[in-house]
């Protein structure tokens, strides 16, 4: 039998590590990316606000905006996974920062006298944006082991998959306030100077990163593609995981193209309001994020991973029920248990891909979930999109919740509901 390696013991190892703390590189990388999570996380808002505020765009022009901006997940996260392998990490890190801070800082200027910001400008920054942030993750992702020892890339990727959750709801929620204050379009401003500053903080990394390996060019890149896609189809749980997650990921992507609408129409909050709504849903990231490993423990680390969404996810039902004035509060209290526990299932079903996956395949694997979980988000985004021109925003808002719990289908009704933990050594087969 294969003996667990390092990274996959300290899944239930308790004894203590190194403080990554400590850790000058780590801490640089951590720090950049999380400052670069939040102005990201601002432009949800922000972009969409832009669109209906300052150009009038219609519900199906905002979805097909929020579908640009996660389409190259469907198109480019497979070459971007074998590609990104054969490149120097840092630099390419590096160069997406630097891109996508020019791209977002070109919005507030065309609106400055003298110049036009139009509808189509958006989409190409949704899309150029969305290109370069699928290169950056899968290249940052693959870039930590260079800076950890394996016994602490657990810990690492705990530290910035938390960051990465908090930024996702919290990020919106501040963009409200600087919508509010600034306007939709100088509000980029900030995801901007978010880039710059995670540019920076990637150039003082000093840690020497090893040159790229020379098979890689012996390989053709459709073979490394199919290899990654074999092992996560092919695998009898990973493959529900998957399932599961893309298709709460549809649906998300639907609820996330009508929600803006949905609380400026129907709801008739001001940007300032729809910032306080995305602050008290940011509520269930935090907690998620903090009762993650102790329902991890207290239930079993892979029977959470059915369990969390089917429990959790039930009270996300009360978001379609707002209503004006006080009824709004509705739709923050759905969204907070959503969010915990999309946090909770995320940690527990990364910690099993980890667990189960072969070092040399952890890469490809990542892209071809990416590739998959990401790649419906644009459909979904489409489809919020049109439904929401046919049917109205409550009614796809009733769909999208709908479908999103219905996912947890995947998962309940695969192995995992007969295993407590994950396993602590890569799968032999």
């Amino acid at each position: 039998m294969t003996q667990p390696s390092k990274a996959t013991q300290t899944l239930t190892d308790s004894a203590p590590r190194r403080s990554l703390w400590r850790h000058r590189d780590f801490l640089l990388l951590w720090g950049g990316q999380s400052v670069s999570e939040i102005g990201s996380s601002i432009t949800v808002l922000a972009l969409p606000l832009a669109a209906v505020v300052l150009l009038d765009a219609g519900t199906f022009q905002v979805g097909l905006l929020t579908a640009m901006s996660t389409v190259p997940f469907l198109l480019v996260a497979l070459p971007a996974g074998a590609m990104v392998d054969r490149a120097a990490k840092h630099r390419l890190m590096m160069w997406c920062d630097l891109g996508r801070l020019l791209l977002m800082a070109s919005v507030p200027l065309a609106t400055l006298p003298g110049l036009h910001l139009t509808y189509l400008h958006l989409l190409i920054v949704a899309l150029l944006a969305g290109v370069l942030t699928v290169f950056f993750d899968v290249a940052y992702q693959s870039y930590l082991p260079t800076l950890l020892e394996r016994e602490d890339l657990v810990d690492g990727n705990g530290k910035l998959g938390v960051t990465q959750s908090f930024a996702q709801f919290a990020g919106p929620s501040l963009g409200g306030v600087l919508v509010g204050a600034l306007g939709a379009a100088r509000a980029l401003v900030a995801d901007a100077a978010s880039y710059g500053l995670s540019a920076l903080s990637l150039l003082l990394i000093r840690t020497p990163e090893p040159p790229p390996h020379a098979n890689h060019k012996e390989r053709r890149i459709r073979d490394d593609i199919k290899e990654g896609l074999h092992f996560v189809v092919g695998h009898p749980i990973l493959r529900k995981v998957v399932a599961c997650t893309g298709t709460s990921n549809l649906f998300s992507a639907m609820l996330l193209a009508v929600e803006i609408p949905f609380m400026v129409r129907v709801l008739h909050l001001k940007p300032s309001g729809v910032g306080l709504v995305l602050t008290l849903a940011a509520v269930g990231g935090m907690v998620g994020g903090l009762v993650a490993r102790p329902l991890a423990d207290r239930f079993g680390s892979a029977r959470i991973i059915w369990l969390a969404p089917l429990a959790l996810g039930l009270p996300a039902f009360l978001a379609p029920l707002a209503t004006p004035g006080w009824g709004v509060l509705f739709y923050p209290a759905g969204l907070a248990f959503f969010g915990m526990m999309a946090v909770v299932y995320n940690v527990a079903q990364v910690s099993y891909r980890q667990a189960i996956t072969p070092h040399a395949l952890l890469g490809r694997m990542n892209a071809s979930v990416r590739f998959i979980v990401w790649g419906t988000m644009p459909l979904g985004a489409l489809l919020g999109g049109v439904v929401g021109t046919w049917f109205g925003l409550r009614p796809t808002l009733w769909i999208a919740v709908i479908g999103s719990y219905a996912a947890v289908a995947w998962v309940f009704f695969s192995p995992l509901r007969h295993m407590r933990d994950v396993p602590t050594a890569p799968d032999p087969g």
